[in-house]
């Protein structure tokens, strides 16, 4: 059975439209917070930070993708070759039907073994945590920010709040002026 014409004239206008970007320049989607952990920036000081994969189930996606997620109190482990984060919040998703996973649960991130295999060597020094900072939409996948920190002392948090305060008000009185 031959093609009839206007199928060939719709082939090549697909072919048209595609001929003008090419592979490497394919229009990226931006990524989209859902949720960023901003208190980490205060309690921490941040040594190296990596994007991760989650492993979620059922409508955990759905219920990330209309921002029921909270990272507080939230960390990451590594047990074995595996990380996971534990104390994550994902709100069951109100349209789900019969299966919701429990809010708290431990979830599993999706990292190279390498990777993994690094970090173990730079958890073991004294004092250092893996903490999640955001989480984020990107080329349609949910995705963590992670960061290998340090906790910062009472001393420098407070220091830091005076700084910003004397800052906001040197920004106030030459507005005055």
């Amino acid at each position: 059975m031959m093609p009839m014409a206007s199928d060939k004239k719709r082939a090549a206008g697909r072919r048209r439209d595609l001929s003008n970007e090419s592979p490497g320049e394919r229009q990226e989607r931006p990524e989209k917070n859902v949720y960023v952990n901003r208190k980490v920036r205060h309690e921490y000081f941040i040594l190296k930070t990596m994007e991760a994969g989650i492993a979620l189930v059922g409508s955990e996606v759905k219920s990330v993708r209309q921002g029921n997620v909270s990272l507080q109190d939230s960390y990451a482990v590594i047990e074995g070759e595996q990380m996971y984060i534990l104390n994550m919040h994902i709100a069951p998703y109100e349209m789900s039907s019969h299966f919701t996973p429990l809010p708290k649960r431990k979830r599993k991130l999706l990292l190279h073994k390498a990777e993994i295999r690094r970090l173990i060597g730079k958890i073991s020094e004294k004092g250092l945590t893996m903490v999640p900072i955001r989480v984020y939409l990107a080329r349609g996948r949910v995705k963590v920010e992670i960061a290998l920190a340090r906790g910062k002392p009472k001393k420098d948090k407070r220091h830091k709040i005076t700084e910003r305060d004397a800052r906001r008000e040197m920004r106030k009185e030459a507005g005055k002026d």
